[in-house]
């Protein structure tokens, strides 16, 4: 094969334009088509060889994706968001303090079954409630774009490029949420602060207009099995368990069922969402083996010395201009070859996960919610998301660094990154 590191560049970096924006202009594309014809277009350029594509392939990450999409099938189909959504409109009784639940029930289920499902599930009840409210539904749909991205921090399962930085890093569970879980608190509540200031009318003092609740059927006998199997799940990342294995069994314990067909469950996957991560990983593979990674962060002056601070802007930079899951990937070569790999993957996950937030683009979890609203002919524009988003990212970012700068020296890991 004639290698050619600027040719993979080129053909990688348009493709990754096309991921950034979403699609390709002028064709019926989405992120899933465009990484696979990235793909198609390095094998016709003799970057690539179609017998090594499985190589490439992180089959963990992809497992513990599928796995974690099973389990929150279960969920939704037991009605546990329901009930989720049913608690907030029951307890609110005032605009910031709906704000103030969304956002930390938001963060936390989030963390707990993955952002972009959350997203999923929770924009058609938040658009729902809100308009049965008679307020304004858009500070609510930034604010949860914006919660479910800051609370699935703390977590390796929380949001995809967690799940890559887990499997990479080898981290405990309990130790990656120890270390960022205040930073996912101080977060949130960064939030409801920037969304109540830039939509000051919204947020007035005001208790809300009465409206009649809706009774969700409830299959309680699917929700305790189901919550069941989520605390055993729990237990087992906390007790050291591969993350990716025992996700696995609980979504194989939960395919155990006489009661819900299977082909119910399997609807319910966003299997474009796998198909993009296959596609990702064989790009990111790709620029390591042709050398183009390490082109990249000359460029950028990426190195082994970099602090705290050079690494999160840097990331933030990274992520914002090809994605953050793509951004992970692209540090991983590197982070894995430090003195101190864990200080690094920590930085890592804080970074890309809040420079999600920038812009609409940022994150799938953020362009989720934007496309389901467009259903309910609401229009998020990019300059709407981005005015809040923006200042969000700059506050979560400034805080995540400064409190991993003084926890990494605290715990005697390295004032710097070596």
């Amino acid at each position: 094969m004639n290698l050619n590191p600027w040719v993979t560049l080129i053909i990688v970096g348009i493709t990754y334009t096309g991921i950034a924006i979403g699609r390709w202009p002028f064709l019926k594309s989405n992120r899933a088509t465009v990484a696979l014809v990235g793909v198609g277009a390095l094998l016709v350029f003799n970057q690539l060889e179609f017998q090594k594509l499985p190589d490439y392939l992180d089959f963990d990450t992809l497992i513990l994706l599928f796995s974690m999409m099973i389990i929150n099938a279960n969920l939704k189909f037991a009605g546990f968001f329901d009930l989720a959504s049913k608690f907030l409109l029951k307890t609110a009784r005032t605009p910031r303090l709906f704000l103030a639940l969304e956002i930390l029930i938001g963060g936390i289920l989030s963390a707990l079954f993955l952002n972009d499902t959350i997203c999923l599930v929770f924009t058609p009840l938040i658009i729902e409630t809100t308009l049965a409210l008679r307020r304004n539904p858009l500070p609510y749909l930034i604010a949860l774009a914006t919660a479910v991205n800051v609370g699935s921090v703390f977590t390796l399962t929380g949001n995809p490029q967690n799940m890559i930085i887990g499997i990479s890093s080898g981290i405990s569970y309990l130790d990656f949420a120890i270390t960022l879980l205040p930073i996912a608190i101080i977060g949130m509540v960064i939030i409801w602060f920037v969304i109540t200031r830039f939509y000051k009318v919204e947020f007035q003092a005001e208790k809300f207009f009465p409206v009649e609740e809706k009774n969700q059927p409830v299959n309680q006998w699917m929700l305790t099995k189901t919550l069941v199997v989520v605390t055993g799940l729990l237990i087992a990342f906390m007790a050291g368990v591969p993350i990716a294995l025992a996700s696995f069994l609980a979504a194989c314990v939960l395919l155990l069922t006489r009661r819900t067909q299977p082909h119910l469950v399997f609807a319910e996957f966003d299997w474009g969402l796998l198909v993009f991560f296959s596609g990702l990983f064989i790009l990111s593979g790709v620029l390591e083996t042709n050398g183009v990674t390490m082109l990249i962060f000359d460029f950028l002056k990426i190195n082994s010395n970099m602090g705290v601070w050079p690494l999160s802007l840097s990331t933030l930079i990274l992520s914002n201009l090809v994605s953050n899951v793509p951004a992970v990937l692209l540090f991983r070569p590197v982070i894995a070859l430090l003195s101190n790999p864990h200080a690094g993957w920590i930085t890592l996950a804080m970074a890309a996960t809040f420079a999600g937030n920038l812009t609409l683009l940022g994150s799938v979890a953020n362009l989720i919610v934007a496309e389901i609203a467009s259903r309910w002919r609401i229009t998020i524009s990019f300059w709407e998301y981005t005015k809040a988003g923006f200042v969000i990212t700059v506050l979560t970012m400034l805080t995540g660094t400064f409190y991993l700068s003084w926890f990494i020296w605290y715990c005697n890991l390295s004032d710097k990154i070596p």
